[in-house]
């Protein structure tokens, strides 16, 4: 095998420039930055075609810690491997860019350790802003940052932090589930959600689920096909179905199904929370309720863009009301 020398690289520096030019650094800095009016034509012309000839490119990290801004917005996700989050990322990044900011993503993967060592992280990185969407582990270290710089939840409260929150409207969602449900003949209801884990979102559901229904709640986990089982044995009056609490639940459930060989969806209906690009491919598709992760995503990053700008009204939550969309998995019932 050839080995093939790889030149070292040097990145062009403000100096260089400034040598090129035959200019102090000082005009080169004031060149790129807000104080290019001080400055000759002769001397920006000379400064423009040094930078052009060198290739430089300004380090706008360095810039904005000189000015105090970086345009940084953090951002701290439980489980970046979940479609929800995903779905609401990509809203937040894209109202950053419109904003002119760029958006810094620490997971933790669930991890509270990791929880910590990425809090730790994002205030390195001198962030401005920092929306939040996790159990919130390490209450000291998010109010300490809460102290220093704007902060919202996005779909889990975090009870002792006093932060916008933006989210989905759960008693809605789950009052539309049941709803439609027993519009299509459905009697005997069983929701289905992952473990509860401290996640406000999941409990919520739970909660208004046991209010607006009598019916069977059902963990994912292990023992879940067992228990999804039991539930389809038992005898009661009127047809079954299930409301999958999220997207992953949703996920559990079908596999679950097609491993107790039941007919999707002759033998159970099914309603799910969240609709993923897959629903549509199993059967005649999954009716689902689909969460406007767009606009949650960019509501967190108006919010968070307002206190950045001095809004100090208490803190506000902003419910979202989610969207129906009817397809095979819940078919009328006599």
């Amino acid at each position: 095998m050839n080995s093939i020398s790889v030149p070292p690289r040097s990145r062009v520096t403000m100096l260089d420039v400034a040598e090129r030019a035959g200019v102090s650094k000082a005009s080169v800095s004031r060149f790129i930055g807000d104080d290019r009016a001080l400055l000759s034509d002769a001397i920006a012309l000379r400064i423009e075609q040094a930078i052009d000839e060198l290739g430089y490119r300004p380090n706008q990290m360095a810039r904005g810690l000189k000015r105090g801004r970086t345009r940084l917005i953090g951002m701290l996700m439980a489980d970046i491997r979940n479609p929800y989050s995903i779905a609401v990322m990509h809203g937040v990044e894209t109202a950053c860019r419109r904003h002119g900011y760029s958006l810094v993503v620490c997971n933790t993967d669930r991890d509270p350790a990791q929880e910590l060592l990425q809090l730790q992280a994002l205030r390195s990185y001198n962030i401005e802003g920092l929306i939040v969407n996790t159990l919130g582990h390490h209450l000291d270290e998010l109010r300490q940052l809460q102290q220093e710089l704007p902060m919202v939840l996005v779909d889990r409260k975090v009870e002792q932090l006093a932060c916008d929150l933006v989210g989905l409207n759960n008693e809605q969602a789950v009052r539309m589930a049941i709803d439609h449900l027993r519009e299509r003949g459905y009697r005997d209801l069983a929701l289905v959600s992952e473990p509860i884990d401290g996640t406000s979102s999941r409990l919520e559901r739970i909660d208004a689920f046991a209010r607006l229904t009598v019916g069977t709640t059902l963990q994912t986990g292990a023992g879940f096909s067992a228990r999804l089982q039991a539930f389809l044995d038992t005898p009661e009056p009127g047809p079954k179905a299930l409301f999958c609490a999220n997207g992953v639940a949703t996920l559990a459930c079908t596999l679950a199904l097609r491993e107790l060989s039941c007919t999707l969806f002759d033998d159970v209906g099914l309603i799910a929370l969240d609709d993923l690009e897959w629903y549509p491919l199993v059967g005649d598709g999954i009716t689902a309720l689909a969460q406007p992760t767009h606009a949650i995503g960019v509501q967190a990053l108006d919010c968070l863009l307002a206190r950045l700008n001095g809004h100090s009204a208490p803190a506000q939550a902003y419910d979202f009301a989610p969207e129906l969309t009817v397809r095979g998995s819940t078919p009328p019932r006599g």
